[in-house]
């Protein structure tokens, strides 16, 4: 597989460091408010890039934070009256509930900052101890930026061209414009810990370092996020930890690229800043996730509701192929015509890798599917073989599965008394006995649903 890595700007070969395993870090939210489509992109490109790396029979551990400390949640708890702890446990309950909806799996581990202030300290004593950071008088400590020769290789930023940029807050009591807050000394009304340099809390970007090297190591295969992150976040956790390690950091280096809302900056000044919860009411969220992975993830998307309509009517495409498949009529035996049928199936699955493994090109590898669709929908216009639907529906679960697409559209979101009813209908029916079979499906109809009988047993429909 071929990723384009930020660090050297190009494609490069993706070589894991340990063969058949995969550690990767993605950059969870804040935990402060719902999390907006922006957020949503990168959650999406990159759950689906971790599938397809487990579909290729790589063992992926996948590492996504929880923000549960900084100055917008310190400002919203206060506004509430609450702690800062509570409105976290919110917004994490808030954001599973999101994330679920948008087909994104759990990571392997979702890592909080204030569980891991030990480590935070730890980090921050060794970059003192090694000359990269300093603690002030007033109990704040800052990474010497200067310090790390390297700064600045991510983003290709100029140390001496961001000087000239650089603006100091008076309060500050840094000994460069460009050294950034590893850790910040208690203020009133703010959750504190106790610390070597007096009670306070950790920067943004510490924590970070702290949690992805606690977890996957000193270096780790991949770190991803946003391309908004590049500069100065994820710089300057390159720069915090090889300075603390003397180690590479992050062996490739992945960024989604921007979205717009309408062709404009999304932004609240603009009344075109939408959450997930706010598109939830309005889309089928499966379809978001169709949507934005219609284009490749570095290029720029343009979001807006038209094009997510046209992106349901495409989903619906997908999962009436899908039901197709499911339903289609079988022939006593194979035929050539399904020996050419699987040919088709095999190149089609071959396109559909060759694609994700061309820098996670999802836009491509939908086109692979889409025509996966058209062509088993004639194919299964009449009976076929059982062998050859067998092979058409395993793969086509399985491309659609690695793009997080029609899995969690299943039987079971139908309650477990439905389920047993339709068994129950169906051994009457077996028996003859159609007057309880018809019973049965009064039941289910009252309950919403609706049976369908199909040449592979019935099933459950949603009443519209």
């Amino acid at each position: 597989m071929q990723i384009y890595n930020t660090m050297t700007r190009r494609k490069e070969e993706l070589v894991p460091l340990v063969p058949g395993q995969i550690s990767m870090y993605a950059c969870g939210p804040t935990v402060y408010n719902y999390f907006h489509i922006g957020n949503a992109r990168p959650f999406i490109v990159f759950d689906t890039m971790r599938r397809y790396l487990e579909y290729r029979g790589y063992k992926v551990k996948f590492v996504q934070n929880f923000t549960d400390i900084d100055d917008k949640m310190i400002r919203r708890a206060n506004e509430e009256g609450i702690s800062v702890r509570e409105l976290g446990e919110r917004f994490i309950k808030e954001y599973y509930h999101d994330a679920d909806a948008l087909g994104v799996q759990r990571a392997t581990v979702n890592p909080r900052a204030t569980e891991h202030i030990g480590e935070i300290i730890s980090l921050v004593r060794t970059l003192i101890e090694k000359g990269h950071a300093y603690a002030t008088p007033d109990g704040d400590v800052y990474f010497s930026v200067r310090s790390f020769p390297g700064y600045g290789k991510l983003s290709g930023q100029n140390i001496d061209d961001l000087e000239n940029g650089a603006r100091v807050d008076p309060d500050e009591a840094k000994r460069d414009p460009l050294d950034f807050a590893l850790w910040k000394a208690e203020k009133p009304g703010e959750p504190s810990w106790d610390s070597p340099w007096g009670k306070g809390r950790p920067g943004w970007h510490i924590e970070c370092s702290a949690m992805s090297m606690s977890i996957l190591g000193e270096t780790f295969d991949i770190h991803a996020g946003g391309q908004d992150l590049i500069f100065p976040h994820h710089e300057n956790e390159i720069a915090q930890s090889e300075a603390a390690t003397g180690k590479p950091f992050a062996r490739y280096w992945m960024h989604n690229g921007y979205i717009n809302v309408d062709n404009q900056k999304m932004s609240k000044s603009l009344n075109n800043f939408f959450t997930v919860r706010d598109i939830a009411a309005e889309f089928d969220l499966e379809a978001v996730r169709m949507f934005m992975l219609s284009v490749q993830y570095r290029n720029p998307v343009n979001f807006s509701r038209e094009l997510i309509q046209q992106a349901e009517s495409a989903l619906e495409r997908l999962r009436t192929a899908q039901e197709r498949l499911a339903e289609a009529a079988l022939a006593p035996e194979g035929t050539e015509e399904d020996a050419a049928f699987l040919t088709q199936v095999e190149e089609l699955k071959n396109r559909f890798c060759d694609a994700m493994d061309d820098d996670l090109n999802t836009a491509d590898a939908l086109g692979a599917l889409f025509e996966f669709a058209r062509t088993s929908n004639t194919f299964v216009s009449v009976p076929r073989g059982k062998a050859a639907l067998d092979r058409a529906r395993a793969v086509y679960t399985e491309l659609t599965g690695v793009l997080g697409l029609l899995v969690h559209k299943s039987a079971e979101e139908f309650p477990a008394e439905a389920l047993k009813l339709l068994e129950e209908r169906q051994a009457a029916r077996k028996a003859k006995n159609f007057a309880r079979a018809d019973q049965i499906r009064d039941i289910l109809n009252g309950m919403g649903l609706a049976v369908e009988d199909t040449a592979n047993g019935p099933k459950l429909k949603k009443l519209s």
